[in-house]
Formats: structure tokens, C-alpha cells, sequence
């Protein structure tokens, strides 16, 4: 029974995933500062910030799934957040770099989030794929950076992978959780204009994905996990709202007071193009939840 070792095993993401993993009948265990078992799961102490990891948890790994990270969407933008939101990508990884070679195990594979951020908060009337260049903004020089950091691992000869990650939809937790509340309230509306585009994707299929990326060798390099259905943020929030049996009558909030609330960080909901998800559906990936509203409907049901 394979084990893989998940950083950042207890957010959403890694929550979601670990449960996946256990009923498919792999071990899955965290890499945490406290160490303390989370939810039924072993974990191994780490501290990036000091360079400290458990020697064993690198032993006893198969697979490493890589999700560290500060939250993005968190807090604004200052400079001091921006150097955290870089580091705890780049530290994180380069600790699990150093252990590797310092360790006689062979990984099977090494698996690491990214996201579509990579190229950048723009709107625009292209399709991004995997083989377009990253953008030089904040988030696309953030996930260049953190992709470089993983590419690392392929260096030393261990299959690696880069799942570019949209909007997570979950019923626990996460962006959607915060895109109801106003919805909840009777408030629901678009941001700016309405016409940036949301790159989403159902935890379930993103957790398959992830585990997909385990199981088939063939998959290596960066892979975009967004469902095929692109929606603005227009006509993703009428139909957030719709499957929550809530109106969708207000104007839209205007930019200038999204830019006053969240700052720089503002354009994190302003902007968005198309994403693809043709490569992972070329590789054989079947999506559960391709169209919003039945994503929408099994989350709100």
C-alpha cells in the first residue's frame, strides 16, 4: 500500500484529498508544524522557516503532493504579504529538495500545485493552454517561481507534475463559501463589468485529478485543472444564485469599491480569461462536474 506525504494537507485541498486517497486505498499522511494526527491522518513535523522536517517522512513517502502555500486571496497585498506568499512556496519546496537528497528513498512521483494565476490577471479574449508563456505580474511571476521550484525535482530524475488550480468549488470552505454569503443575503451581483471569466473546477474532479496524476506515469509536466465550462463572473454568480433559490437583481459593484476594499489584490476578481482543460482531457481525465449549474446543484443540494 502506496503512502503519499501531502504539505499543506490541511487545507481544503489537502482535507479533500487525503479522504480520496484512503478510500482508494493508499496511506496518507501530513507534513505539519504541530505534527498532531489530523483527522485520522499521521503527520510529521516540518517547519520551512527553520529548515526542520521529520528524516522519516521523507523515508516512508512513495509520493510527495506538494499544496504548501499562503493564502493568495487572504490578506492585501503589501510587501511584506507578497514576500510570504513567494517563500512559503519556494522554502517549502526547497526543504523537501534537500531531504530528498539526503535520503536513500526513490519517489515515485512528485505532484505540486500551481495555479491558472500563471499567466496572469488579465482579461482577454484568448484561451490559455499549458504551452503559453507565463505572465510578469505578481501572480504570474509567483507561479513561475513556484513551478521553477518544482521543476527542480525532475532535475534529480522524479516524475514531476504542475496542477494549475482555478477556483476551487467546495461546500466546505474555500472561495465559493465567500461568494455565497452576499448571494445568501439577497445581494447577488457581478464584480466590475461581469465580463472577467471564472476558471473553476469541483474539488471532487480536482481531487481526481490529483490522483490521477499518481496513478498514470505518462503524465508529467503542467496540466490546467479547470472545467471545460468557462463562465464569466457574470453569469457564474446569476447561476450561484440561482442554485441557491436567491435573486440576482443588483447592479453591478463597481470596480473603484472593490479596488478601495481589497487594493492591488482587487484584481484577483476583476480580471480572468479562458482557461483550457483540453490536456488533461487528451491524457484520458473524465470530468464529473464539466458544466457549472450541476457542480453548482450537487454542492447547494
Amino acid at each position: 500500500m502506496d503512502t503519499v506525504l501531502i504539505s499543506g494537507g490541511t487545507g481544503l485541498i489537502g482535507r479533500n484529498l487525503a479522504a480520496r486517497l484512503k478510500e482508494k486505498g493508499y496511506n496518507a499522511a501530513f507534513l505539519s508544524r504541530n505534527f498532531k494526527p489530523t483527522a485520522g491522518f499521521p503527520a510529521y513535523h516540518w517547519d520551512p522557516d527553520k529548515s526542520e522536517i521529520d528524516s522519516a517522512a521523507i523515508s516512508d513517502a512513495d509520493y510527495i503532493i506538494h499544496l504548501a502555500g499562503a493564502n493568495i486571496g487572504e490578506k492585501w497585498w503589501t510587501k511584506e504579504r507578497r514576500k510570504l506568499i513567494l517563500e512559503s512556496r519556494i522554502k517549502s519546496g526547497d526543504l523537501l529538495l534537500r531531504s530528498l537528497s539526503g535520503n536513500s528513498n526513490k519517489l515515485k512521483a512528485f505532484i505540486s500545485a500551481s495555479a491558472v494565476g500563471y499567466y496572469g490577471a488579465i482579461t482577454s479574449d484568448k484561451i490559455f493552454c499549458e504551452e503559453d508563456p507565463p505572465c510578469d505580474d505578481f501572480l504570474g511571476e509567483t507561479c513561475r517561481k513556484w513551478e521553477q521550484s518544482a521543476d527542480r525535482f525532475e532535475e534529480i530524475g522524479i516524475r514531476t507534475v504542475k496542477i494549475r488550480t482555478g477556483v476551487v468549488l467546495s461546500r466546505h470552505g474555500g472561495a465559493l463559501a465567500k461568494m455565497a454569503v452576499p448571494v445568501r443575503m439577497g445581494f447577488g451581483s457581478a464584480l466590475g463589468n461581469g465580463k472577467q471569466y471564472i476558471p473553476w473546477i469541483h474539488i471532487e474532479d480536482l481531487c481526481n485529478i490529483y490522483i490521477r496524476a499518481l496513478e498514470d506515469s505518462k503524465i508529467e509536466g503542467a496540466y490546467n485543472a479547470v472545467a471545460p465550462d468557462n463562465r464569466t463572473n457574470k453569469d457564474f454568480t446569476r447561476s450561484l444564485a440561482f442554485s441557491m433559490r436567491k435573486p440576482f437583481w443588483f447592479p453591478n459593484i463597481p470596480a473603484i469599491v472593490l479596488k478601495a476594499i481589497f487594493g492591488e489584490m482587487s484584481a484577483v476578481l476583476l480580471k480572468g480569461s479562458r482557461v483550457s482543460s483540453g490536456k488533461i482531457m487528451s491524457a484520458g481525465f473524465s470530468f464529473k462536474f464539466p458544466d457549472l449549474e450541476n457542480a453548482l446543484n450537487d454542492l447547494f443540494s
